[in-house]
């Protein structure tokens, strides 16, 4: 399977645009729509939402924003624009509707198949038996905080260490066909492997029954970086949005 096609596919629904203006040398700005097929993270169209995958920058927004978006991106190579020093006047320009930028997303594809290195007792969930851990705190990354059917999670898998759970690693259908991973790891049981164990089978497991795992961390989270690169993950693409500035998302 070619995940990058098919993930430009995908993020060509989530921008309105078309697979090809991801591989454009110049940046392209489109109005915002709700495509079917799209990753369900809001109901309402953006207000404002930039990808790169490496090459241009491919931004939705609000046609409100699309004059200075003209100018803010015209002699700017795309993958840029996600530099501090020019999100400053871009933040600026958000503030004037009530909004502010949100957290950068850092999200990888499957680079290569790798085999889990460790051994760590495990067990496996999905669908309904997953709800039982809904609410848990010790939970935040690899699940939902609640079932949600327009994401639902998936599959779960948990290691265990004297009967106790070490961590879990888990996914989301957040489109069809593609399943975000997350992990967390117990304070006490860090540093054993067991964050990349977990990933790594969950990721397996996933391409086994067809379907293409993704998984996104924050600039500066150099161990989840890491987690992402030892199970056989790459870098795919970078993206930005906003939220109301009263708003705070989880």
């Amino acid at each position: 399977m070619n995940y990058s096609e098919q993930l430009k596919k995908l993020l060509s629904l989530e921008l309105n645009c078309t697979s090809e203006d991801f591989d454009k040398a110049e940046n392209i700005i489109t109005l915002p729509a709700l495509n079917d097929g799209r990753r369900m993270y809001q109901a309402e169209p953006y207000f404002f939402h930039m990808v790169t995958l490496g090459k241009n920058a491919v931004i939705t927004a609000n046609e409100q924003l699309h004059g200075f978006l003209r100018e803010w991106s015209s002699d700017c190579q795309g993958h840029w624009l996600f530099e501090q020093p020019n999100l400053l006047p871009l933040e600026k320009e958000l503030n004037k509707y009530g909004y502010t930028l949100s957290q950068s997303h850092h999200m990888f594809l499957p680079k290569e198949h790798t085999n889990p290195t460790g051994s760590f007792e495990t067990k496996w969930f999905k669908g309904a038996e997953i709800h039982q851990f809904y609410g848990d705190e010790r939970f935040p990354n690899a699940i939902c905080d609640k079932f949600k059917p327009e994401r639902p999670d998936t599959l779960v898998v948990c290691a265990y260490i004297g009967g106790e759970i070490a961590g879990m690693a888990g996914c989301s259908e957040d489109a069809k066909g593609f399943q975000q991973i997350g992990i967390d790891v117990m304070p006490q049981f860090r540093s054993k492997g067991i964050g990349s164990y977990l990933v790594a089978l969950l990721k397996n497991e996933i391409e086994k029954r067809g379907d293409i795992p993704f998984y996104g961390t924050s600039l500066s989270n150099l161990h989840s970086w890491n987690i992402a690169l030892k199970c056989g993950f790459r870098p795919a693409w970078v993206e930005i949005g906003c939220k109301t500035i009263s708003h705070e998302r989880k």
